[in-house]
């Protein structure tokens, strides 16, 4: 699936491999790269759903934003643009990496 990335700080810290005003740990940097890497190989949104360790979910409050875990304390942030009516195929928009305090 197709991942785009508006927040100039991610950009960077994608292209660059770093985002000095993210401050981030290195093991998220890392989890960052392999959870952008999983959603741009899975075919449908299925294969996301599979992975038991990204924890894909939705987000409550929100109508189309869901998150993916990186580590125990943060999360992946996304929005996606459904590509056809049954919400198997998607344009991902990631938003922000959050932290996150529970599961």
């Amino acid at each position: 699936m197709k991942v785009l990335i508006e927040d100039k700080d991610l950009i960077n810290l994608y292209t660059k491999g770093k985002a000095p005003k993210l401050k981030l740990p290195n093991d998220v940097v890392d989890k960052f790269f392999a959870a952008i890497q999983k959603i741009e190989a899975a075919v449908d949104i299925h294969d996301l759903w599979k992975s038991p360790s990204l924890r894909f979910k939705k987000m409550k409050g929100y109508a189309n934003r869901y998150s993916l875990r990186l580590t125990s304390k943060y999360r992946l942030e996304t929005e996606i643009k459904w590509l056809d009516k049954s919400q198997i195929t998607g344009e991902f928009l990631i938003r922000a990496i959050s932290v996150h305090y529970g599961d």
